[in-house]
């Protein structure tokens, strides 16, 4: 994402204003399970797509455009950030991957005839592991822009933005971006939301207010645990994530989102090796028959984040 030139221009977005409670639609019935790292919080509904998951078969033209040594093992190796719903994160049993990424990968993963094995990486470490090979692939809402592709490739299979989650009530009174001076704000390391907090932070010292107070930690549910205790006012999170979380942790009542536009809306990308084109040009083929053919639709759908669905698929359309 690009980094906000000031508080106001932040505020925009390339999404033509999603609606939060469009993001809040499409959710069926599933198994219940505790958000990710908080045990104490109460059952939340998650959705069941292995329905939608099972229907999916090999293509055989598309599995013919994987390179000979990743269709040799039959393993296409996953690096993710598994500690980010809806997008990655553990089931109740502690061990079995699910989400919006994980059900995409999946489903790209069996249209080229390949089986998904998942690395839980920290973020951000995730782009040296794909080049340093230890990966081939990674999916983990990592947004494409330009700064990123000269390091990696990417496949964007969805656009999202950041925005701000609060205690439920919101009690420190955070209207948006430009409410943040003097408040304190959580944020994951290495992400564009580190760097929106440090750029805001940057320009309420530039404009004679105070700094905002930035706790990095290592995954969102370290975040979640110190709002939810109120030793930080906001969370900055990416949209999906932030209201899966606020209408799921303890059954919609822990957490809100700040309304709004999302803040520096950008897609999502697949990250490829850059030295790979033939694996991102078979990922970016299977993604494009999932489109055409729904599945791709009918898994956005499940988990609540159809408004942010593409409708082709581009390589490296981030700025």
């Amino acid at each position: 994402m690009s980094t906000r030139r000031s508080r106001n221009a932040a505020w925009s977005t390339a999404l033509g204003g999603i609606a939060i409670a469009a993001l809040l639609t499409g959710c069926s019935g599933g198994p219940s399970a505790p958000q990710p790292g908080s045990a104490d919080e109460e059952s939340s509904t998650i959705p069941d797509t292995s329905k939608i998951l099972d229907s999916v078969k090999t293509d055989d033209a598309l599995a013919k455009l994987v390179p000979s040594d990743i269709a040799g093992s039959g393993t296409l190796k996953v690096g993710s950030f598994v500690q980010s719903a809806p997008n990655n994160f553990y089931a109740e049993d502690g061990s079995t991957v699910i989400g919006s990424d994980h059900d995409l990968i999946t489903a790209i993963s069996s249209k080229l005839g390949l089986e998904p094995e998942y690395s839980n990486l920290d973020f951000a470490s995730l782009i040296t592991s794909l080049q340093s090979g230890r990966v081939d692939v990674t999916i983990a809402a990592m947004n494409d822009t330009a700064e990123r592709q000269g390091a990696i490739d990417f496949v964007d299979y969805l656009t999202s933005g950041i925005t701000l989650m609060v205690q439920k009530g919101n009690p420190a009174k955070i209207t948006g971006p430009d409410a943040l001076c003097g408040k304190s704000i959580a944020v994951v390391t290495g992400t564009s939301q580190q760097t929106f907090a440090e750029a805001t932070s940057a320009t309420c010292e530039a404009d004679g207010e105070e700094a905002v107070e930035i706790a990095v930690t290592d995954s969102d549910s370290q975040n979640q645990t110190q709002l939810r205790t109120g030793r930080i006012d906001a969370i900055v999170n990416d949209l999906p994530s932030a209201v899966y979380i606020s209408k799921t942790t303890q059954e919609g009542k822990a957490f809100e989102v700040v309304p709004g536009d999302v803040i520096d809306g950008a897609p999502y990308g697949i990250g490829v090796n850059k030295d790979d084109a033939e694996l991102r040009d078979a990922i970016a083929a299977a993604l494009e028959s999932l489109i055409d053919d729904g599945t791709y639709g009918d898994i956005l759908g499940a988990w609540g984040i159809e408004s942010g669905q593409v409708s082709e698929v581009v390589v490296n359309g981030g700025k």
